[in-house]
C-alpha cells in the first residue's frame, strides 16, 4: 500500500484528480486497478488517502521538533525555517493542496481525520505562544491560526508561484523561480510579526 500511494502521489501532484489514470498507478507499482479499488475503494478516495498521507507525514516532522526544549522566539524561528524547508523541498505537497484548494476542498472535506490531523498544527502553536506570551516575548492578542496562515502564506508563495513569477519578473529571481522571499528574511518577518 506504502508504494500505491507514493506513486499516486506523484500521479495526482502531477496531473490532478480528473488527470490522474489508476492503470497508470497500477502499471508504475506492479499491480492491478482492480487490487487499487480493492485497497481504496475509488479512484477519489485514493486521492483523499494521498492527501490525509502528505499532511500526516509533514506533522509526525513537525512534532519531532522538540519546540518545548527551546526558548519561545527560538521555538518560532526553528517552526518557521522547518516549514519553510519543508514546502522548498516538496513541491508535490504544495501540488496536491493547490490542486485541492482549485477543488474547493470538495475531496479533503470527505475525510474523517484531516481535522485530527491538522489540529496538532495549532495545538504547537498554542502552547508556543502561550509560554511566549507568559515570558513577555510575544504580543498578546494574535491566535495559532493568525499565525499558522502567515508562516504557511511565507513559505508556500516561493513554491506555489515558482514557474510563473519566474516567468513575469525573467532575469529578476536566480533560476527563473520565484526566490524572492529567502528563509531567512521569511523568519525575520514573523519573528517581527509575533514578537513583543
Amino acid at each position: 500500500m506504502a508504494e500505491i500511494l507514493s506513486v499516486a502521489t506523484q500521479e495526482f501532484a502531477n496531473k490532478g484528480l480528473a488527470g490522474a489514470r489508476i492503470d497508470e498507478i497500477a502499471a508504475a507499482t506492479r499491480t492491478s486497478k482492480r487490487m487499487i479499488y480493492y485497497y481504496f475503494g475509488s479512484k477519489e478516495s485514493l486521492y483523499v488517502a494521498v492527501l490525509e498521507s502528505a499532511y500526516s507525514r509533514m506533522r509526525k516532522i513537525e512534532a519531532d521538533l522538540h519546540l518545548n526544549d527551546l526558548e519561545p522566539e527560538d521555538a518560532l524561528r526553528r517552526l518557521v525555517e522547518f516549514t519553510y524547508d519543508h514546502h522548498q523541498s516538496n513541491e508535490v505537497f504544495i501540488r496536491l493542496v493547490m490542486s485541492e484548494n482549485v477543488l474547493r476542498g470538495a475531496y479533503l472535506s470527505q475525510s474523517k481525520d484531516i481535522q485530527k490531523l491538522n489540529g496538532s498544527a495549532l495545538q504547537t502553536i498554542q502552547a508556543l505562544y502561550a509560554r511566549g506570551v507568559k515570558k513577555g516575548v510575544f504580543k498578546k492578542n494574535l491566535t495559532p491560526l493568525e499565525i499558522h496562515s502567515a508562516i504557511s502564506a511565507l513559505s508556500f508563495f516561493n513554491v506555489s508561484n515558482q514557474h510563473t513569477f519566474g516567468l513575469i519578473f525573467k532575469g529578476k529571481s536566480p533560476q527563473g523561480k520565484a526566490q524572492t522571499l529567502r528563509k531567512a528574511q521569511v523568519v525575520d518577518m514573523m519573528v517581527s510579526y509575533v514578537c513583543a
